[in-house]
């Protein structure tokens, strides 16, 4: 049996931008996408620690180092500028999967790699 199972967690990360006019995605720096395991164009789940809203979305890359997340289209009227979230990417496997899991600070560096 296959299992869906956390693979991918960028947690407590600040959106510093919301976009609506663009067509839609969470941009997310290479370097963090490299660091959790997500691919370009790979779907995630987006909930907000600030306001409880919940999104699936899809990655694209931004500016490596530059700690830019932005919301883009529609999913930046449920999530803005300013809010705290976790990104989040599952995979299916027959085995257990050991998550990348990284916790953040306010300026979306990566303070530690084990959280929960």
């Amino acid at each position: 049996m296959l299992r869906i199972q956390l693979k991918s967690k960028i947690h407590r990360a600040t959106v510093t931008d919301a976009n609506i006019h663009y067509e839609g995605s969470i941009t997310i720096p290479e370097d963090l996408m490299e660091a959790s395991d997500l691919w370009n164009g790979e779907k995630v789940l987006v909930t907000s620690v600030t306001s409880g809203n919940r999104l699936e979305t899809y990655v694209i890359p931004g500016p490596r180092g530059s700690g830019q997340i932005v919301v883009n289209g529609a999913a930046a009227h449920l999530i803005d500028q300013g809010q705290v979230v976790t990104i989040m990417g599952f995979g299916l496997s027959d085995q257990p999967i050991q998550a990348k899991r990284l916790l953040m600070n306010e300026r979306n560096e990566i303070v530690n790699t084990t959280v929960l």
